[in-house]
């Protein structure tokens, strides 16, 4: 099919991106490109050793780490984060890990406008945009600007290669959202759709592999490889219910990010799909060439991911309170958000059921 519009923007960061096994190795050479001397390389508490390795990587370049970076990224701790970066003079920030790393970085970045490399261990694929979400009090809100925009990416499937099985699936639908998403963007333009159909594909066709052979370090390349571009297609246009339903339920909930994105995905396309099934004739045919969000609940299960929030969890109590919280001041979505219809699709979604077509 073709993506082509009679009127379309579209839009590209300047990022310098760089694919290859070992690729990582090529850190120091990366900061002394961008003019700087004096890196901190950030991490999760749980990846503290990451920070040791690439310490030794950069050898003098590296002036300290910050390993405290958590999920939905809480503003008091980029504060802290921020606050170590000034008082080490960093002049470049290397994160290394997945969302919540990359999101400390950017967060930093926003406070400082210090240039960033990402090197990311998930596929999240947070590192290919400028946006960032923040979690305060119990909220989280979303802001984008060229100034959260990582400059670098080293894409290493060697650091992706040990990554937990059932972390890699959820990471993976996790990244497949944005792509499903911006196929019915609205501003969507040919690029991205291209992008992002590529990007689906590349996890449709790399995930099984993963799972037979964990350590495929080729398949693992592709499945950067799709990181890479649903992250860029995230990038480049805005996102809609299933984005906004994701914010609600990990800032308010605090529910694990991407599992809250595994599970919704479907129920979220399934929704959609009644609207704009043109649209998502892509994901019909990359996943059984039915119902799309029927089609993308099988891909998840036969991948062993997490299909009901309430294993997450969430208490059925609390779906009262998502459903008002989602539905209040939704995001644009190509079809209407009513508190009922959210309801309905949340109540499936708790309960681990296959979405309503």
């Amino acid at each position: 099919m073709s993506f082509y519009r009679d009127e379309f923007t579209a839009r590209s960061a300047a990022v310098r991106v760089r694919f290859g096994a070992g690729i990582r190795k090529a850190v120091a050479e990366e900061i002394e490109a961008l003019g700087a001397r004096r890196a901190l390389i950030l991490t999760t508490p749980q990846q503290a050793a990451m920070a040791d390795e690439f310490a030794a990587i950069c050898g003098d370049l590296a002036v300290g780490r910050f390993t405290g970076a958590a999920m939905h990224t809480p503003v008091d701790i980029s504060e802290q984060a921020t606050a170590r970066a000034r008082e080490l003079g960093a002049d470049v920030l290397v994160a290394v890990g997945g969302g919540s790393t990359t999101g400390l970085g950017k967060a930093i970045a926003l406070r400082t406008d210090l240039p960033q490399i990402v090197v990311p261990t998930t596929y999240a694929g947070s590192e290919a945009t400028g946006i960032l979400g923040q979690t305060e009090n119990g909220v989280k809100t979303t802001l984008t600007s060229p100034a959260v925009q990582p400059e670098v990416i080293l894409y290493d499937a060697e650091l992706v290669a040990s990554l937990p099985v059932g972390m890699t699936v959820t990471s993976a639908l996790n990244a497949m959202a944005h792509a499903a998403e911006g196929l019915y963007a609205r501003d969507r333009s040919p690029l991205s759709s291209l992008m992002a159909v590529e990007g689906l594909r590349a996890f449709r066709d790399s995930l099984p592999g993963v799972m037979a052979e964990p350590g495929d370090v080729s398949a693992r390349g592709q499945t950067l490889y799709g990181a890479w571009l649903c992250g860029t297609v995230l990038g480049q246009v805005g996102m809609a219910l299933h984005h906004k339903l994701c914010h609600t339920l990990g800032g308010s909930f605090d529910l694990p990010h991407a599992e809250t994105h595994a599970v919704i995905l479907p129920h979220a396309i399934a929704y959609n799909a009644a609207a704009v099934p043109d649209l998502l004739a892509p994901v019909s045919e990359l996943f059984g060439g039915g119902d799309p969000g029927l089609g993308l609940w099988h891909f998840a299960r036969d991948a062993g991911a997490p299909l009901a929030l309430r294993d997450l969890g969430l208490k059925e109590s609390d779906l009262d309170r998502a459903a008002d919280l989602a539905s209040a001041n939704p995001y644009w979505n190509p079809r209407p958000v009513t508190r009922d219809g959210i309801r309905s699709l949340l109540q499936a979604a708790w309960a681990g059921e296959a979405p309503a077509a």
